[in-house]
């Protein structure tokens, strides 16, 4: 039987909310290597658990969730990053602490 990882997700680059980033997931580990379709070039696998991804709103659901199917995990805790709230109105100060360059 194949592990599951717990994590929740960081946003993406694109991102410029926290939309998405609230909820724990359990995604499965993939049992067996990709493989390339050599026509096209495409990847394949035949595990299809790795397609699985499972919602809850927090870790120890998840981690209940898994212990209770008899699914081994491993939890990855969240960096969340040290954020400087800034407004639009700071790149304008007077006493800015680093200057223009344009």
């Amino acid at each position: 039987m194949s592990s599951a990882r717990i994590h929740r997700p960081a946003k993406s680059a694109t991102q410029s909310g926290l939309a998405r980033t609230k909820a724990w997931l359990l995604e499965f580990e993939p049992e067996t290597a990709r493989e390339i379709e050599p026509l096209m070039g495409w990847t394949s696998s035949g595990d299809t658990r790795q397609q699985l991804r499972l919602s809850f709103d927090t870790r120890e659901e998840a981690i209940a969730y898994a212990e209770r199917e008899g699914i081994p995990y491993r939890v990855e805790e969240p960096h969340d990053p040290a954020r400087r709230p800034m407004s639009y109105s700071d790149n304008f100060k007077f006493n800015r602490s680093t200057p223009w360059t344009h």
